[in-house]
């Protein structure tokens, strides 16, 4: 005999489930935190490409700094007399000769640094990053980030750059094995320059091949950042609810909507028929077209300012004003933007469109 077995399930366990893709405002709340999809891996070795390229296009020029500066140590700085003014003097020297050195290179990477990261996710500035926080000196927390797949996969990338770095080194030294094996019966002089230029060839192409690495790993890092922003269906409930419950939030929609209500009503004006006026405090802008409905149509009203307005735009696309103090008022209070003028004002309203016709046909 057949057994029908059922099995509850709780949809609200799914409900839970980080599917959705995270909204706007947990993209920005993230950011101001400092949380950005960000690869170091990008920012060194682009510092470490641009600092060889350095050396390849002025290394000529640096070295010669560098012997400018043992040359004067040997031949006049070892002959002064120990003085606080010659003290004082070689020191200055020494550090603008040394300033005239590093500076280029400090200058690169520098820029460098700041470009990179700028290109990943823009300028940022956040302090949330450098705050003092209990979790980051947690134990417990500290054993899970040492044994997640995170770990693993920064273990398996740190492989890969060693052997990327090895691999680079020895092609290069390889490629220049015959003059390695004769460095020795060359000049101090030429085994310098030989080695300099092993040496920039050797970081020039591991840079490459590390820069290639790079974009892998920001690729990574930008899927782990949007793995960790995801959020439940429960989570975009509540950041809505919160939303629309912010009276600062809803205040905003709210002028936002009368500005774009406003400015549609301002346009309906040129093709109106008439405005009504109180003469100064209310205007109402009627429209009729056969067509779309059988009376005519409130296309625009307003009080004070507003009507000043109305009256403006008017006068300047030549639609005709007229003044009615109380059918002004009334249509103003029992009419509503896009609503049919009520049955009780037709013969006013047709009495006044008739005239404005007569008007427009003796123009």
């Amino acid at each position: 005999m057949p057994i029908h077995g059922y099995v509850q399930l709780d949809l609200q366990f799914f409900a839970g489930e980080k599917t959705e893709k995270a909204t706007p405002k947990k993209r920005q709340d993230a950011r101001k935190k400092g949380q950005v999809a960000k690869s170091q891996d990008v920012s060194a070795a682009l510092m470490l490409f641009f600092v060889f390229l350095l050396f390849l296009f002025f290394g000529g020029s640096l070295k010669e700094q560098m012997l400018t500066l043992v040359t004067v140590s040997l031949n006049e700085y070892m002959l002064w007399d120990i003085t606080e003014a010659n003290i004082h003097k070689l020191f200055i020297d020494f550090t603008l000769r040394a300033l005239y050195f590093v500076a280029p290179i400090m200058l690169t990477v520098a820029i460098i640094a700041v470009a990179s990261n700028f290109m990943q996710f823009g300028f940022l500035f956040s302090t949330e990053a450098i705050q003092f926080k209990l979790e980051k000196i947690n134990p417990i927390t500290g054993a899970k980030r040492i044994f997640s797949i995170r770990a693993i996969v920064e273990l398996f990338k740190s492989i890969l750059k060693i052997s990327i770095v090895g691999t680079g080194a020895f092609t290069v030294l390889w490629l220049n094995f015959d003059d390695v094996l004769i460095l020795s019966q060359k000049s101090v002089g030429a085994s310098l320059a030989f080695i300099g230029k092993v040496t920039t060839q050797m970081g020039l192409v591991v840079s490459i091949l590390l820069i290639v690495l790079s974009v892998f790993d920001y690729a990574y890092q930008k899927f782990e950042h949007e793995k960790n922003l995801r959020m439940s269906k429960q989570d975009i409930k509540d950041e809505y609810k919160n939303m629309e419950g912010d009276p600062k939030i809803k205040s905003k929609i709210k002028e936002k909507q009368r500005q774009m209500a406003m400015q549609r009503m301002m346009q309906e004006i040129p093709n109106a028929d008439v405005v009504i006026t109180n003469p100064t405090h209310y205007a109402v802008v009627l429209k009729y077209d056969e067509s779309k409905a059988d009376a005519p149509i409130v296309v625009a009203k307003g009080v004070d300012y507003i009507a000043l307005k109305i009256k403006q735009i008017a006068k300047n696309h030549d639609v005709v004003t007229i003044e009615n103090r109380p059918l002004a008022r009334a249509l103003y209070a029992q009419a509503e933007i896009g609503d049919a003028i009520p049955e009780q004002f037709f013969k006013a309203v047709a009495e006044i469109l008739a005239y404005v016709y007569r008007l427009k046909r003796k123009v």
